[in-house]
């Protein structure tokens, strides 16, 4: 009995044709058997030095728009505090688990650039014009160590990549004992004061972001031959800020103290 169903009427009609009991012919059957079991997916494209730039721009020129807000705005403690916290937290978020998210990275830069933008009005108005050196030692500090990079004058080697985090850690650590002892008592290790201790500490720190800037460099490098996706230039931007950050703090500081003893 023919089905009044045309799709099962044609589907009939399908099968006497090519012989088979389940409406499949056998070049059907052949182009499967063919067919590939499994197509992998497309790769990532890799990482380029142009990405990062990119990056790099996005992520410092939000620091920088969230910094001007901030001036403009006449924000105070209350609110730069708090934004000093939340971006050290979303930092070391970044930082430890090598996130590319750039919600993250980005929402750090909002956060530190609250920040900065306070303590460099705050800066401002006890030594006026000390931002703009800071801006100017900051910018040429970044292109010294990236001539001496590019010029392989020097290059880290895994030893100095230690020292460089060791240090690292032992300087924040310090600066928080420093912070600690001035809380309990009434002065405190001379770290962050106008004394050749002071100015000691203050040009190690410089010369540890230097350092840090060296590693940033030697991270994409390593990152753009290596082919790594695309993705990571959001990390290599982060880290940049970040040295550049922690320069242009310590150099704000340190210039400073030449306005103390003019």
């Amino acid at each position: 009995m023919q089905s009044r169903n045309p799709v099962l009427s044609k589907l009939g009609r399908n099968n006497r044709q090519s012989g088979a009991g389940y409406g499949v012919s056998p070049q059907y059957l052949q182009d499967m058997y063919n067919a590939p079991a499994y197509a992998p997916p497309t790769a990532a494209r890799p990482m380029t030095i142009d990405d990062v730039v990119v990056r790099g721009f996005i992520t410092l020129g939000t620091l920088v728009v969230a910094a001007a807000a901030a001036w403009y705005l006449n924000l105070g403690w209350g609110i730069a505090a708090p934004a000093a916290i939340v971006g050290l937290i979303l930092g070391l978020i970044v930082s430890f688990r090598q996130s590319t998210n750039p919600a993250l990275i980005l929402g750090y830069s909002v956060a530190y650039g609250i920040a900065i933008g306070v303590i460099s009005k705050m800066y401002n108005y006890l030594y006026e014009g000390i931002v703009f050196q800071a801006v100017l030692g900051t910018m040429v500090a970044f292109a010294g160590v990236l001539a001496v990079y590019a010029l392989k004058v020097f290059r880290p080697t895994p030893k100095f990549t230690k020292f460089v985090v060791a240090a690292g850690f032992a300087a924040v650590g310090l600066m928080l004992l420093n912070w600690i002892v001035s809380i309990f008592t009434h002065g405190d290790l001379g770290l962050r004061s106008d004394s050749p201790i002071g100015w000691i500490f203050s040009v190690a720190m410089i010369l540890l972001g230097c350092f840090f800037l060296l590693l940033d460099f030697d991270s994409i490098e390593q990152g753009v031959r290596a082919g790594v996706p695309e993705k990571y230039s959001w990390l290599m931007a982060f880290g940049l800020t970040v040295s550049l950050v922690w320069l242009y703090l310590e150099i704000l500081r340190f210039i400073s103290y030449f306005f103390n003893n003019d």
